[in-house]
């Protein structure tokens, strides 16, 4: 279970991004065949003619044989160094757990044939008007090599071609005679053989009796291209010579490339090869033919000219200037962080007499259509007066602690900004003054000035308080107003007068409600005021008079029930007052 889930893991979202593809190789060059599996970390494994090679980097059974590339990248490239004929095979990358397996891709070695051979060389002594029989033979080549005649740089018709396989079923000779007729023969005339195939192109050469002589006539291919940027490129460097050619040197710019001596010239190329050309020079007896080429190197932007953040007055002009090369054909923009619209598509970017707003963020962006897009911000900083960002009423409670703030931004930074509170007469910029203090406290953005005033009085609420900043360019001023925070108490002392009020007049009603039902169950004698006692008493004490209600009730049913103070001599005309 632990293998299968060991399995399963490994070939979760695996992917096989490269493998490798169909190659000719002249044997004694490397070679390397991709393959990049993303997603996996399983074994990877090399097959050749179905025989494995190792498990992932380990091939150590096949010492030209290296695994290389980013593991990280699951890459895991075969390169075989200096290719022999054994080599020749059908090859396969693997991942394992994930059942990946790439396309077969052919590895063809070819051999170039040996040196060809003219019997007789270098000198075929001939009698005059003695037919000439040249032998010239080209062995151990894949494939067979061809063989032609060239007389004073053409080529002669008429040889007859003859095969041999070799041994090892891979190789071969050839062998070619050509009859030339006395006739046909000057003195002092070189006759040469060529030998070459597909491993040999420019031919391999044996000569007799050659008369002609010439410079190189030199070709210089670049393929392929255009080709982007980290590629690699071949340069041929084809030549006929006779005398043959002695050596090849070969430039880039004005700086000598000094590990290559052949007639190709293979590199990865970069944006310098587009404004550097690559030259061969190609030397024999006689003298050297240069002959030089530029490479269409598609490459993403590179910046030229770097632009510099400013920092410019307000009202004044910024000028921004940035510079960048590419190929194909490029495209600059400029824009402001965080907006969308194309301020310039030049390398300058002019911004007139600066605001504040225009403070902020610009990008010189650079695009390549399909190849790379490169980017560079700067900071433009305008220096201007502060200005002051503060909620015009604030609010404090009574007989408490206070606070008004406001918070002020400047160009120049904040630490040169001097800022102030005045109220009435009084002007404040830091410290204490009475029940008054002034704090500032800077911040990335800016200041925060804080009046505190203690022990609010009714005074504070009715003054007008100015938070004042200034710097060098200038000034700002926010008037703030402090009212006084909700009477919460006063609210609800109120309240709760309301409430008993109501609950006192419900309670008098149903009082009301159960003495009259009472009532008209019996009757009821009105009583002379006098005959209590305590009427006497509140005659004689105002401040502790009672009252004594006269009824009526009658023995019909009770439809209203009527009470009436009935106030006896000074009692009425103190009530009637």
């Amino acid at each position: 279970l632990n293998l299968c889930l060991c399995f399963c893991i490994s070939g979760l979202g695996a992917m096989l991004v490269q493998q490798p593809h169909d190659v000719v190789v002249v044997a004694g060059q490397p070679v390397t065949l991709p393959c990049a599996i993303t997603g996996y970390h399983g074994m990877v494994l090399w097959v050749k003619d179905g025989l494995a090679l190792g498990v992932n980097r380990d091939l150590s059974g096949y010492p030209r044989y290296d695994v290389i590339g980013d593991h990280s990248k699951g890459e895991y490239h075969l390169l075989i160094q200096r290719t022999e004929l054994a080599d020749d095979g059908s090859f396969e990358c693997q991942g394992i757990q994930a059942a990946i397996r790439s396309r077969p891709a052919r590895l063809t070695v070819l051999v170039p044939p040996d040196d060809p051979v003219i019997i007789g060389a270098p000198v075929v002594s001939l009698r005059a008007g003695d037919p000439l029989n040249l032998t010239c033979h080209a062995d151990n080549a894949k494939p067979a090599a061809s063989i032609i005649w060239i007389r004073n740089g053409e080529v002669l018709n008429g040889a007859m071609y003859s095969k041999t396989l070799l041994r090892d079923g891979q190789r071969e000779s050839t062998v070619s005679t050509l009859y030339i007729s006395p006739s046909n023969i000057e003195s002092g005339q070189r006759i040469t053989c060529r030998a070459s195939n597909k491993a040999a192109p420019n031919g391999k050469e044996a000569t007799v009796t050659i008369d002609i002589q010439h410079l190189p006539l030199v070709n210089l291919s670049v393929e392929p291209q255009p080709i982007l940027e980290g590629n690699l490129v071949k340069f041929h460097c084809s030549a006929k010579a006779n005398p043959p050619v002695t050596h090849y040197r070969w430039a880039k710019g004005s700086s000598m490339i000094r590990d290559v001596l052949g007639d190709s010239y293979e590199v990865v190329v970069d944006h310098s090869f587009f404004t550097e050309p690559v030259s061969c020079e190609v030397t024999n007896a006689l003298g050297s033919t240069n002959i030089s080429r530029n490479v269409d190197v598609y490459f993403g932007p590179r910046l030229a000219a770097e632009p510099q953040s400013l920092q410019v007055d307000l009202g004044s002009d910024a000028v921004f200037n940035c510079a960048w090369t590419g190929n194909p054909s490029l495209t600059i923009v400029w824009m402001k962080r965080g907006h969308g619209v194309v301020l310039s598509n030049e390398n300058t970017l002019t911004l007139k007499a600066v605001k504040q707003e225009d403070a902020g963020k610009y990008v010189c962006r650079a695009v390549v259509p399909r190849v790379g897009v490169g980017e560079k911000e700067v900071t433009l900083t305008v220096n201007g007066p502060p200005t002051i960002s503060s909620t015009q009423t604030q609010q404090a409670l009574y007989g408490e602690k206070g606070q008004i703030k406001c918070f002020i931004r400047s160009t120049p930074p904040p630490d040169r900004i001097v800022s102030a509170w005045s109220w009435k007469e009084t002007v404040l910029e830091s410290g204490t003054s009475g029940r008054y203090t002034v704090e500032t406290v800077s911040t990335e953005e800016g200041v925060i000035s804080t009046l505190t005033m203690s022990n609010i009085v009714p005074a504070d609420f009715q003054t007008i308080y100015n938070c004042t900043a200034w710097n060098s360019f200038g000034s700002d001023t926010e008037i703030i107003r402090l009212k006084e925070q909700g009477s919460l108490r006063l609210a609800v002392i109120i309240g709760v007068a309301v409430g008993a009020f109501l609950a006192l007049i419900v309670l008098m009603g149903t009082l009301g409600a159960f003495c009259c039902a009472r009532l008209q169950r019996s009757k009821c004698r009105p009583l002379p005021l006098s005959s209590l006692p305590a009427a006497d008493k509140w005659a004689r004490n105002k401040r502790t008079a009672r009252v004594t209600p006269h009824l009526e009730c009658r023995t019909r049913p009770l439809r209203l029930c009527v009470f009436r103070l009935i106030p006896q001599g000074s009692v009425r005309r103190d009530l009637e007052q």
